[in-house]
């Protein structure tokens, strides 16, 4: 089981790398990126670790 990281919250289950026994990552860090050639919401973000879990 991957260990939690508890500076980074995450609550997409369906990725590789969330902790699985709580809501956190188990990354030591992550990159936050944009779809979005000028954003202003939080939606417009993404994380760009993010892997489908298998």
């Amino acid at each position: 089981m991957a260990k939690a990281n508890p500076s980074i919250g995450c609550t997409v289950h369906q990725c590789k790398y969330h902790a699985k026994s709580q809501d956190n990552c188990s990354l030591e860090k992550i990159m936050v990126g944009t779809h979005e050639s000028n954003p202003t919401m939080c939606q417009c973000t993404d994380c760009q670790s993010f892997q489908p879990e298998n």
